[in-house]
């Protein structure tokens, strides 16, 4: 059995812990600082281990961590379990800033450590087979990109506002928090993006001051591509369209299905799946992760590619607090 770590154990870090248990490749142990929350998980799951700080933690042995705390402390925690030799799951976003990244990525190659970010989009079975599609070329080559998205989040997440979500500095905000998926997602699909002009506001969310509205115009090479979200819609919808020069390829999170038209004004041909539990995409990435460690497959977001989406944060930040001009990624 894996001995995996779980750094952090709020909603997320709890479901990386339960979706790492139902594997049934894994013991599992958990570090927490909060006393109540540490107990309570605890007595919940049947971990190993659980301790308050990363020192503690690491008087035991450990193959693996999940580092699923605020996003500042990423790379700092992952530098720590580098340097030990432990491979790494990283919450998403990779960080809330570039420091640090550059010595990470450098302990990581020396060390041959397996490292994935928590990209989870890319575990969908759904958007997976699409991607299969567009990269067997089937539809030609991509040329423009378009994601509509939104959520009621404080419906689902009802803490937000004594949560991370609730700074920019923790990795709040639409766009690290939610827009940060999509964008990856996107990537994944048509490449990565150089330039991005974002607008983004608050626009509803009662207590706090981060945007929940978001607005981007990007460049992933020589696609074009838009994306628009908010986290305070009454649907739960997300659609991504890529437009090729032969046909065009929708997925619809909300549908569980993936859609193809090659006919101008023919019909959709659909490619539907069984309707996946949240869950479910979590376990997927938790096999993933598990198999890359195994050398069974490559990591599905490598930390190259988690750090390329993070300078789209970053860019995408900038662009907006700016006034929406376009703006290199870099």
């Amino acid at each position: 059995m894996v001995r995996v770590l779980v750094i952090g154990t709020g909603s997320i870090g709890e479901r990386h812990l339960r979706c790492l248990l139902n594997t049934h490749r894994v013991e599992a142990g958990i570090c927490e600082v909060n006393d109540a929350i540490r107990q309570r998980i605890a007595r919940q799951y049947q971990v190993i281990e659980s301790v308050a700080t990363v020192e503690a933690a690491m008087q035991a042995r450990w193959d693996a961590a999940v580092v699923a705390t605020p996003a500042q402390l990423h790379v700092p925690i992952s530098q720590q379990l580098a340097e030990a030799g432990i491979h790494l799951l990283i919450e998403k976003p990779l960080s809330a800033n570039l420091d640090g990244i550059a010595a990470l990525m450098e302990t990581v190659r020396t060390r041959k450590l397996t490292v994935a970010v928590a990209y989870v989009y890319r575990a969908h079975p759904v958007l997976a087979a699409m991607k299969q599609a567009l990269d067997s070329g089937r539809f030609g080559r991509p040329l423009q990109l378009t994601a509509l998205c939104g959520q009621d989040f404080a419906f689902y997440r009802p803490a937000y506002r004594q949560i991370y979500y609730a700074r920019r500095s923790t990795g709040g905000g639409a766009i690290q928090d939610a827009l940060t998926h999509i964008v990856n997602a996107g990537e994944w699909l048509v490449g990565p993006i150089d330039h991005i002009a974002a607008d983004a506001a608050h626009r509803r969310m009662a207590d706090v001051e981060v945007e929940d509205t978001v607005h981007a115009i990007v460049r992933h090479g020589s696609v074009l591509g838009s994306y628009a979200l908010n986290q305070y819609q009454s649907p739960t919808e997300v659609t991504i369209t890529v437009v090729c020069e032969k046909g065009t390829a929708r997925f619809e999170l909300h549908e569980c299905r993936w859609r193809w038209m090659t006919q101008t004004d023919g019909p959709w041909h659909d490619e539907p799946a069984a309707p996946l539990e949240r869950d479910d995409w979590f376990i997927r990435q938790e096999q993933a992760f598990l198999d890359a460690m195994e050398g069974k497959a490559a990591p599905l977001c490598t930390l190259a590619e988690g750090l390329q989406t993070l300078k789209v944060n970053l860019a995408a930040l900038a662009s907006a607090d700016t006034g929406g001009g376009m703006r290199p990624v870099e």
